[in-house]
């Protein structure tokens, strides 16, 4: 017979293997990521950072920070609307006069037609050609503003560096009375600058008809040089020479604290190594003065190629020497008497004969032809707009 002991490690064996035969069930974990949180957690979730944020506002440096991070950001925004106005503001006009330069003329008075054009026309573009002389007056615009700002960089450059680096007795009366010709009209000094431009010459001097010294062409050529006619570009090349071109005192100011802001050793080594002042302003100063020449030569240009009020007090715009802001003065007069050539018959035909007469129209003509006179301007400033962001940033500041 099996004895006591031996009948429970059986039955204790049997249960053993049947705990081993039976499957395991786990039960499922809670996904902590799909668990909705509870209102307590909320709360407590809330008054935590509550909690924190108070404890950051009543330490000092802390307040400070976040101070300093909210009005970085306030300032982030405002900035961000004032260029976004801005940026409208420049670009919407230039945005509708594309729009209207390749807009046919039948679209005119179509509501219907609002930004884009139904249309697409070069009409625009053709007669504004042909009423600007445009390929010649660009020709002629190229030339006087190209040269102008070549002889004005010469004069303004040397000026600049003579108000600078080259002090002598009564220099900064004479720079400040240069600047003071910033804020005369040029109408003020129209008169003279006609009379005189009218028969230019060099050392006359007349002092009250007690002592008349005539100049040097009058001796040569027994009467003065007339600088004022149709095709006479040479008035703005003399006048930008003598830092009298457009805005030449801006140039000058320019130059001056530029020039100012060079560290003198350089000068100095160079003077050590022989150079004198010549070489010193060409071989030293100027090769750091990139960024302000560009942007003199930028201003210069797009001022004398805008310019109406010097290119008509001198008369040199005319048909031999077309200059395209005078001719674009004077568009509005001219359309009727172009439309009416056989060469835009067809044109009339199909618009109507009134069509000269039709104020939006001459809008149109106008715009288009202002937007063929800057397209130049604005290709050129692609290709020198680091230069001239640079040139801006470093001139008048420095020094």
């Amino acid at each position: 017979m099996m004895t006591r002991n031996k009948k429970k490690e059986l039955k204790k064996q049997h249960v053993q293997e049947l705990e081993n035969n039976t499957p395991i069930v786990e039960e499922p974990k809670e996904d902590k990521k799909t668990k909705e949180p509870t209102w307590s957690h909320i709360k407590r979730l809330s008054k935590e950072t509550y909690t924190e944020i108070v404890s950051d506002l009543k330490n000092p440096v802390k307040r400070a920070v976040m101070r300093r991070k909210t009005s970085m950001r306030l300032v982030s925004i405002l900035r961000g609307f004032i260029f976004l106005g801005l940026s409208f503001v420049i670009v919407f006009p230039i945005f509708q006069e594309v729009s209207l330069a390749f807009r046919h003329p039948i679209d005119l008075n179509n509501k219907l037609v609002n930004w884009i054009p139904e249309t697409f026309s070069l009409f625009n573009f053709d007669l504004s050609k042909v009423l600007l002389d445009y390929w010649r007056g660009l020709w002629c615009n190229l030339k006087v503003s190209t040269i102008s700002t070549i002889c004005q960089l010469f004069a303004t450059s040397l000026a600049g560096y003579a108000f600078s680096r080259l002090k002598f007795r009564g220099s900064n009366l004479i720079f400040w009375l240069i600047m003071l010709t910033l804020i005369v009209p040029p109408q003020a000094i129209s008169l003279a600058r006609t009379f005189f431009l009218d028969d230019f010459d060099i050392l006359r001097f007349n002092f009250f008809g007690l002592w008349d010294n005539p100049g040097l062409f009058e001796s040569l050529l027994g009467h003065g040089l007339r600088l004022k006619g149709e095709g006479k570009d040479i008035v703005f090349y003399i006048t930008s020479l003598t830092g009298q071109g457009i805005r030449a005192a801006l140039f000058i100011y320019l130059f001056r604290q530029f020039f100012r802001g060079i560290p003198i050793e350089l000068e100095e080594s160079a003077q050590i190594d022989g150079a004198g002042v010549v070489r010193t302003f060409w071989s030293v100063m100027l090769p750091n003065a990139r960024g302000v020449i560009t942007t003199v030569a930028l201003f210069a240009f797009v001022w004398q190629w805008n310019d109406t009020y010097y290119t008509g007090m001198y008369q040199i715009s005319g048909e031999t020497f077309p200059m395209l802001t005078r001719k674009l003065i004077s568009m509005s007069e001219r359309i009727a008497g172009i439309i009416s050539q056989p060469h835009y018959q067809d044109f009339l035909d199909q618009v109507g004969e009134g069509i000269a007469k039709n104020p939006l129209f001459v809008q149109v003509i106008l715009n288009t032809a202002a937007l063929m006179l800057m397209a130049p301007l604005i290709i050129g400033y692609l290709f020198v707009q680091r230069l001239f962001i640079e040139g801006v940033e470093r001139s008048g500041i420095v020094g």
